[in-house]
């Protein structure tokens, strides 16, 4: 029975429905890539270029919008609707989405098929809610919305027969001008599919009529390398390249697909060659020569791109972190100090700071400025680096003899969760070991060990502390306790056998706890120079020094060369010792283990 207050039409009764639900929108369809082929997802070698996001909305003529239906909103159909939202608000997703569908058949509203597909992909029901797509496709043809979502579901279900009549009919009505980037588009739908073989040929057929662009065989390069046919991927790119001879994406395309590395930087580096403003292939010649770690010629590269762009944040960055790694520490702070001014000077740009601070930083300690690493790392924003740069200025000030600043400062931090603030009890105890204040770094670990008692690293520097101390007992009381939380912790095995290596007692033990370290951690120098140094204290003069030559070409540490050094010495190669002790000197001239040892033997160098 109608009354005169409903008779209303039923878009009308939608709306309030949505107004008076709430309803969870359609997911993003993961269409197309808004950007032309690349190299990968981090923006490593890409050509970007901002194409629309649904097939056809851009590339081919105007559409007609889809009328919607004028249907009276019967008593009958206003329960339908409602009941059927209530039963999805309950949880009961079937009723909602059947009473849903079948509303949409009985009325033909597009609005009431689309609901019902977004209940069923709400309840994770594929098959459902390409059920209901079809229909919404077949009430609103002209619909952009609904031939993405029914293109997409018929390519995740493989059922890429009934994606090609629609695929073609868009590639045919495209414009001329925008019909490479829908090619594109096309290509990046298709590599959805799980019959990766099916999805390629089906692109094949679809871009046969349009060959004779450039950007339908750059598509058919990205398909066959998807596909795993780096050959056919190549010849693709080339044929591109041919067509388009300046075209910096052929040219970064057939770079990516070129599996030997050092012939895709010569493909790079020879368009460069003919196209020198072609700055896209520069800087993925540049970044290609830092992954190859040709430093050298990546900065003549990224220098070439600054000498175009002064301001280039990018390259100024790229030309910091390289001068870094050459040593120039010169050129390094020239280009990160320029980097953040720049970066000052934009606010828009959304990049981060802190890892331009964090090498500044560094460059300080290494001419030992400590007043400018300081400075650099007052200026660390909240972020991923902040808690390490706030630790590393309270170690600077304790070093510089303010140890209750530099405690107050670890104070004040707010560190969430267990790991940042074990982070925080550790560093603490570590200031105060290096100040020889054995006590207070017990009291702070004990006061840690409370609150995790499990805490392995709190253990592990407790035990250290303990070990400097010569509290032998709670060491490796400590270090045990990681052994049972940690079987594999390769750390506490070697801690424990060194000590008791160093102090020259229990040496079958000591050896079998370095043995099963070095098991775990077969390549680690440190554990190395462990075993090393308890085969000399058994005696195994030879092995002693294989083991500890072998543990300082991995590691050119200090006390790796003090012992070496006492092997030689024992050994009677006493120039050998003795130059192994002056490198020692050299790297760390306050070195208390070289200066013992020195002593111990009555040794001037």
């Amino acid at each position: 029975m109608k009354t005169a207050l409903l008779i209303v039409t039923l878009p009308l009764v939608l709306s309030a429905c949505a107004s008076w639900s709430q309803r969870p929108a359609l997911p993003p369809l993961n269409a197309p890539d808004a950007t032309a082929p690349g190299f990968s997802a981090d923006g490593k070698l890409v050509k970007k270029q901002q194409v629309s996001r649904h097939l056809g909305s851009a590339e081919s003529e105007p559409r007609v919008d889809d009328p919607l239906p004028s249907a009276e909103l019967t008593e009958d159909v206003m329960y339908k609707v409602l009941s059927a939202e209530i039963a999805y608000q309950r949880g009961d997703w079937q009723t909602g989405y059947v009473t849903m569908l079948g509303l949409a058949q009985q009325t033909r509203d597009p609005r009431l098929a689309r609901r019902a597909a977004e209940i069923a992909l709400a309840a994770k029901e594929a098959d459902e809610a390409l059920a209901a797509v079809r229909l919404w496709r077949t009430l609103a043809p002209h619909s952009e919305e609904a031939a993405q979502y029914y293109l997409s579901f018929v390519i995740l279900s493989d059922d890429l027969a009934e994606a090609k009549p629609l695929l073609t009919e868009r590639l045919k009505e495209a414009r001329p001008q925008t019909r490479g980037l829908l090619a594109f588009q096309v290509q990046r739908l298709l590599a959805r599919a799980k019959d990766k073989a099916a999805a390629f040929a089906l692109l094949e057929d679809l871009l046969k009529p349009y060959l004779d662009m450039p950007e339908a065989r750059l598509a058919l390069a990205q398909g066959a390398f998807a596909k795993g046919d780096s050959e056919r991927a190549r010849q693709e790119a080339q044929t591109a390249l041919k067509l388009k001879p300046d075209s910096e994406l052929a040219a970064l395309s057939l770079a990516q697909v070129t599996t030997d590395k050092n012939e895709a930087a010569k493909s790079l580096s020879d368009f460069l060659a003919r196209h020198p403003k072609a700055r896209d292939v520069r800087m993925a010649y540049a970044r290609m020569l830092v992954e190859q770690k040709q430093y050298g010629k990546a900065r003549h590269e990224f220098e070439m791109m600054l000498k175009e762009q002064p301001q280039d944040l990018t390259a100024l960055y790229a030309l910091g972190v390289l001068s870094v790694q050459v040593n120039d520490f010169g050129a390094a702070e020239k280009y990160l100090t320029t980097y953040l001014n720049v970066l000052s000077a934009n606010p828009e740009e959304e990049r981060d700071p802190n890892q331009a601070l964090l090498l500044l930083a560094q460059i300080a300690e290494e001419r030992k400025d400590t007043d400018a690493v300081l400075k650099w790392l007052a200026q660390i924003e909240p972020g991923e680096a902040f808690l390490s740069a706030q630790i590393k200025r309270a170690q600077i000030i304790a070093k510089r003899g303010d140890m209750a600043q530099a405690r107050q400062l670890l104070h004040e931090l707010k560190a969430n969760g267990e790991r940042e603030q074990t982070q925080v009890i550790s560093a603490e105890a570590q200031i105060l070991r290096d100040a020889n204040q054995l006590a207070p770094a017990m009291e702070v670990l004990k006061a840690g060990l409370k609150q995790y008692p499990d805490n392995t690293d709190l253990l592990y520097d407790y035990a250290m502390v303990a070990e400097k101390g010569n509290q032998l007992d709670i060491m490796e009381t400590a270090l045990r306790r990681i052994m049972e939380l940690a079987p594999n912790n390769q750390h506490a095995y070697n801690a424990l056998g060194y000590s008791l290596a160093e102090r020259n007692i229990r040496l079958n033990e000591a050896y079998e706890l370095i043995d099963k370290a070095l098991k775990l951690a077969p390549e680690d120098p440190y554990i190395m120079d462990s075993m090393g140094w308890v085969q000399f204290r058994m005696g195994n003069l030879k092995e002693a020094e294989s083991l500890l030559r072998r543990a300082y070409e991995l590691r050119p540490d200090a006390e790796i060369a003090v012992h070496l050094g006492e092997v030689l010495w024992i050994k009677g190669q006493k120039a050998d010792a003795q130059k192994f002790w002056r490198d020692a000197q050299t790297k760390d001239p306050q070195n208390d283990m070289l200066k013992s040892t020195l002593a111990r033997l009555n040794v001037n160098l």
